[in-house]
């Protein structure tokens, strides 16, 4: 079952959250200084050229770049952050249960793609986000899909430890 919107990470009757397996916020509101830092340039730039400070134009790119900067952070937290926990794997505002994860594909070497490759990505989006790398996962009905993540090595090893736990490996007797 996937669930999608603002009711997939609510959790029933008040429980405690679950623990985070792995988690990437999908931008850092870090890139917000890079307003000031366009403020402070147009200052350096006017004073540089001999005009003195004229406070609307640095106050200007101040303000716009913040701004412009803000909504794209936000919109990367949203569409691109990966949150896994016990019991689910949340991929921007799409929520798939990991009791639906019946496979891990193994990564892709060589120079021939593997099938999963071409399968849906996971999230809302129309594939992997860019600086991402997708994980092939099996999922419940005979469906294939790709997780993703910038530390995908990090998140292949937490859904791989999250599925053997789950289903053992296969005795060798």
């Amino acid at each position: 079952m996937t669930l999608n919107g603002p009711d997939a990470d609510s959790s029933a009757g008040g429980e405690p959250t679950q623990v985070v397996l792995f988690s990437e916020p999908g931008a850092s509101w870090l890139w917000l200084l890079a307003g000031p830092a366009a403020g402070i340039a147009m200052m350096l730039i006017q004073l540089s050229a001999g005009y003195g400070i004229q406070w609307f134009v640095p106050g200007l790119f101040f303000v716009l770049v913040s701004g412009f900067l803000a909504i794209q952070v936000k919109a990367a937290r949203i569409h691109t952050s990966v949150e896994l926990t016990a019991h689910k794997l949340r991929q921007g505002t799409e929520t798939t249960l990991t009791d639906e994860i019946v496979r891990i594909y193994p990564e892709a070497t060589g120079a021939e793609t593997p099938k999963w490759q071409y399968a849906r990505a996971l999230g809302e989006l129309t594939g992997v986000p860019r600086g991402r790398t997708g994980i092939g996962v099996r999922l419940s009905n005979d469906r294939t899909a790709q997780a993703w993540a910038r530390k995908h090595h990090h998140l292949r090893e937490a859904l791989t430890n999250l599925l053997e736990e789950r289903i053992p490996p296969e005795s060798k007797s």
